[in-house]
């Protein structure tokens, strides 16, 4: 059984930074969830709840204690129960900004077609800002304001790398990796394989290519840019999870809750079955 370190710490620090204004965050919450079924059949994967929360609220927690305040989230599966749960994000201390999808366009395809609302805004000059992206179905306990230093870096040299990675120890169900590192740049291979964690910092222009509207997966372009050694990356070895199966929900709803956590936020009932 993977074994999932957790950070008894974490739920004390609960102040809220102002470091992250300026740039924005999305939360990635498209995907069916097809190996989750039949949980996801009536809910979608990220209002699934582990330690007493949905799943994504642990996110929008751990963004706005970073001081990101503009969060967009895609969805498609279910889209308007994540609305009606999540609302505008004014009781997370967070304005959220909704990019709806008729049917799940992948991931780089979800990032494309959120790219208007992503670029929008008074300190994005010439709509080239940078942005991270956190996938709706894990959970991690990476402090996101440790990744304001290359969202700063990537601002000020318009030329410098494409989008800058979070790798994490392979899982048991994933022993063989995604990616290597080599000197903070991301490698399609090597000695230290590690897995792509599902938080990465992109600019708009790695997804110039993406026609909106329709699907496209990340990881070929991602293979594009690493070859021309324009993709970045850093190790994170604290608690993470692929919340990807309902064993792994369960194992991870044990551990959270064996945690003494705040009691969560109340969310309003949906009148979708």
């Amino acid at each position: 059984m993977q074994k999932i370190p957790i950070d008894h710490s974490a739920k004390l620090k609960n102040k809220r930074s102002t470091a992250g204004f300026g740039f924005k965050a999305m939360i990635l919450a498209a995907g069916r969830g097809e190996r989750m079924r039949p949980l996801t059949d009536a809910l979608p994967k990220p209002l699934l709840r582990v330690g007493g929360k949905p799943l994504i609220e642990y996110h929008l927690e751990n963004l706005a204690r970073a001081g990101f305040v503009e969060i967009v989230i895609n969805h498609a599966h279910l889209g308007q129960m994540i609305e009606t749960a999540l609302g505008n994000g004014e009781r997370y201390g967070v304005s959220i900004h909704y990019s709806r999808e008729p049917v799940a366009l992948e991931t780089a395809g979800g990032i494309a077609q959120a790219l208007p609302i992503l670029r929008d805004g008074p300190g994005n000059q010439y709509g080239e800002q940078p942005f991270l992206t956190v996938n709706a179905d894990i959970y991690c306990e990476i402090d996101f304001s440790t990744l304001l230093p290359v969202l700063r870096h990537m601002q000020a040299n318009p030329d410098g790398n494409l989008a800058h990675l979070v790798l994490v120890d392979n899982p048991s169900h994933h022993p063989g990796g995604d990616f290597a590192l080599d000197s903070g740049k991301v490698a399609i291979s090597g000695n230290n394989s590690l897995t792509f964690s599902g938080i990465g910092i992109y600019r708009p222009r790695f997804f110039k290519d993406v026609l909106p509207g329709s699907a496209a997966k990340l990881a070929p372009l991602l293979r594009q840019a690493i070859a021309t050694g324009k993709i970045g990356g850093e190790y994170y070895g604290g608690a993470w999870m692929d919340v990807g199966t309902p064993e792994r929900l369960r194992l991870l709803d044990l551990r959270l809750k064996e945690l003494d956590l705040p009691p969560p936020i109340p969310l309003p009932v949906s009148d979708q079955s």
